[in-house]
């Protein structure tokens, strides 16, 4: 059953992305381009995500198991760090260069274009070599402890 769920919300997901316009990388920069020509309709869709999120995570810290009754594992973090800051300006930098951010560069996989191959691509590679460099540091620590 979990499963089933899963693809149903990733298939409503996908959809919404679709249909906000997020998987076109043109609406996308318009967005970011505040000293051009500034598209802002992405405003409107990021607004109504947030405030859906809102709810959703104050529904889901007020329980203890989701609908399907797996355990609920909200984050847990709320420090701003060095690494949270440098993790957004590369997300920040990906999404304003490439027009993509992962989500959508996954919904539109299948449209044939080679752009959200090699962004998505790009972002397996980054996520490997972060990997690594998280094993390296897990590992010196380790042997310094």
């Amino acid at each position: 059953m979990q499963i089933f769920v899963s693809l149903l919300v990733g298939l409503v997901f996908g959809i919404g992305l679709i249909v906000a316009g997020m998987t076109d990388p043109s609406k996308v920069i318009g967005f970011l381009d505040l000293g051009g020509r500034w598209d802002p309709s992405l405003a409107f869709v990021m607004g109504g995500a947030i405030l859906v999120g809102l709810g959703a995570f104050r529904l889901a810290g007020r329980r203890e198991r989701s609908m399907l009754g797996e355990t609920m594992r909200l984050p847990g973090a709320t420090r701003i760090d060095r690494r949270l800051v440098l993790g957004s300006l590369a997300f920040g930098a990906g999404w304003g260069l490439a027009g993509f951010c992962p989500g959508p560069a996954l919904a539109s996989l299948l449209t044939g274009s080679g752009k959200p191959v090699l962004f998505t691509l790009a972002m397996l590679a980054g996520m490997g070599v972060f990997e690594l460099f998280e094993r390296s540091a897990a590992s010196r620590a380790r042997q310094g402890a």
